[in-house]
């Protein structure tokens, strides 16, 4: 049986990585990752923590029709941590337990992983799932969540799973 490939974006949202301030070292370890993990990565793209600027990229890569975006980053308790707010503006579905099983997790390591805001859910056939700005931490779940995401794509896209 032929080993299933699924594309995938990521988005890094940074006010500092955007500007040029910081290098963005979540996007590089997240890609290679994800690769690792079997996914095809289309694109990583950083933008400003604006719900605008986050929403419009989720809603363009969700009509292109990729299987998976991972945003990381914004999910804090900052006054500019926005991105559960856009990326929950745009869903059509929202599954809680992705997120839930994340922080089950991440507790496991560190209390502040309480103040996680994170969301995940469905535009179109696509699933989306916020990971923390971190690179450990965003690497971390991707791996820990990395087969119920697997489970949920040809489920999202009509596959009979039996």
């Amino acid at each position: 049986m032929e080993k299933q490939i699924y594309t995938c974006c990521i988005l890094i949202c940074s006010d500092r990585s955007f500007r040029g301030e910081r290098d963005d070292k979540t996007g590089p370890v997240l890609k290679e990752t994800l690769e690792r993990l079997g996914y095809d990565v289309l694109k990583v793209e950083v933008v400003p923590d604006e719900i605008d600027a986050i929403s419009s990229k989720l809603v363009e890569w969700a009509d292109q029709g990729v299987n998976l975006i991972v945003t990381s980053g914004g999910t804090g308790v900052g006054p500019r941590d926005v991105t559960p707010e856009a990326t929950g503006s745009i869903l059509e579905r929202e599954i809680p337990g992705l997120p839930q099983a994340a922080l089950w997790f991440s507790l496991q390591r560190s209390p502040n992983a309480a103040l996680s805001r994170a969301k995940a859910g469905i535009r179109k056939r696509t699933l989306i799932v916020n990971l923390p700005g971190s690179p450990k931490g965003a690497v971390e779940i991707a791996e820990f969540l990395d087969k119920p995401i697997k489970h949920a794509i040809p489920i999202i896209n009509g596959q009979v799973i039996e």
